[in-house]
């Protein structure tokens, strides 16, 4: 391409890696993506010597190790670390911003150190999950089901219920939930909040704890969505007429990073996960997030689908020429928290002061980033703490059961109870 005078952009480098995976030749791709978006060989002196100066290195022989010294990076953010290493800005602007942007919905200026060293020691940007979340989420309802556990779908928590017991402890006493005009107070010995961070639902009074105070400190990045399905296949680059038809899926099946478009992560379902989202008859359905979210929040779905289309024709020429025959936008105003310097001590743990209640979910405090596993792994560190405190939440039940005062319940409210073993 270079002696035609055509410089391969990220598009061409996402095809030879993809398809170099394809193939098993991983060391080769490994190769490819290190020089995908850097311009000489002065850049990728200055990239692998700050990644050998970093605790990745550290990582292959001492794991444990290397997250402590990447924990005390928190308080910088990562292109101060990695310009002091001696990398360069044209390394964090076509390689690493768009990294960055993808797991944390930030750039490089903005977030920590520690979040994307986190990434590199424990290799987490390696492995996705396909398909609907009902493949992962199934079969834990269905062992839950069978144990004699209950599902309140679509109960939203309206508040959480608590009290005082004559010592000032504070317990919960039940989470009033509703569905359109039903109400039902859900009672159960232990209560854990598994969601994005929880502010708005913790009662504004234990803010008096220092612990609940921190949590206020972390902030959700805004992030949009948006699903474009085409008449054709987006991805296809090498076969124009493979591209128009409609018979079978072509394409790139892959997820795909762009330095050169405001959504920096996309990719085409119809292909990475066909069960669910091929249609007979029609073509791509391409999802991409646009990040950071900040400056489409405000413009109508009209105008972010005509935005986002242009640049998908920008980085696909080939699509040129297809048509949009539904399109979706998700507005989500607080996202994953905002992993910027200094943040992390502001993270909860599971296990929270009030003895009965319970925290999980991404942004509390573990090894892992802000990400699905992330998440997952706080969900074990709270069962964890529950089981661990099975004796002492019998307790509580009686404790509770002495200090609760007895309510009026109104006639559309319904007590479920629940125990949580």
């Amino acid at each position: 391409m270079a002696s035609r005078d055509v410089m391969p952009n990220t598009v061409t480098f996402t095809i030879l890696v993809d398809g170099l995976c394809k193939e098993g030749m991983v060391s080769e791709a490994r190769r490819v993506f290190e020089t995908m978006t850097e311009k000489g060989p002065y850049d990728k002196a200055r990239n692998a010597v700050a990644l050998a100066l970093s605790p990745v290195v550290r990582a292959l022989i001492d794991p444990d190790g290397a997250l402590r010294d990447i924990r005390d990076l928190d308080s910088i953010s990562f292109s101060d670390w990695f310009l002091s290493k001696g990398g360069t800005r044209m390394s964090i602007q076509r390689m690493w911003d768009p990294v960055a942007y993808a797991l944390g919905f930030i750039d490089c200026d903005n977030i920590s150190a520690r979040c994307m060293l986190t990434i590199f020691s424990l290799g987490l940007f390696t492995s996705y999950a396909q398909g609907s979340p009902v493949y992962l989420s199934g079969p834990i309802r269905k062992y839950i089901e069978d144990k004699g556990g209950r599902f309140h779908l679509r109960w939203g928590c309206r508040q959480i219920l608590y009290d005082r017991s004559p010592d000032g402890e504070i317990l919960v006493t039940g989470l009033a939930t509703s569905k359109a005009t039903d109400k039902k107070v859900v009672k159960a010995d232990a209560y854990v909040v598994a969601c994005d961070v929880c502010k708005r639902l913790l009662p504004s009074q234990w803010r008096e704890s220092k612990f609940f105070d921190n949590i206020y400190e972390l902030v959700g990045v805004p992030v949009v969505t948006v699903q474009l399905r085409y008449n054709g296949w987006v991805t296809e680059l090498q076969d124009l007429e493979r591209s128009r038809q409609l018979r079978q899926a072509s394409g790139l099946d892959n997820l795909l990073y762009t330095p050169d478009a405001d959504f920096s992560c996309f990719a085409d379902l119809a292909l990475t996960s066909p069960e669910d989202y091929y249609i007979e008859g029609q073509g791509s359905l391409l999802q991409c997030v646009l990040t950071p979210g900040d400056p489409y929040m405000s413009l109508t779905n009209d105008k972010i689908i005509e935005r986002v289309s242009k640049q998908v024709l920008a980085l696909f020429p080939s699509s040129q020429g297809l048509e949009v025959i539904w399109s979706s936008v998700v507005k989500i105003a607080q996202s994953l928290y905002r992993e910027g310097p200094g943040k992390d001590p502001f993270r909860p743990d599971q296990k929270t002061p009030v003895k009965n209640f319970f925290l999980a979910g991404s942004y509390t405090k573990q090894d892992y980033i802000d990400s699905m596993e992330g998440a997952t792994l706080s969900g074990r560190q709270a069962s964890a703490y529950i089981c661990n405190a099975g004796e002492e939440l019998v307790a509580l039940r009686k404790k509770l059961a002495a200090v609760e005062s007895q309510e009026s319940a109104k006639s559309n409210t319904v007590t479920d109870e629940l125990s949580l073993v």
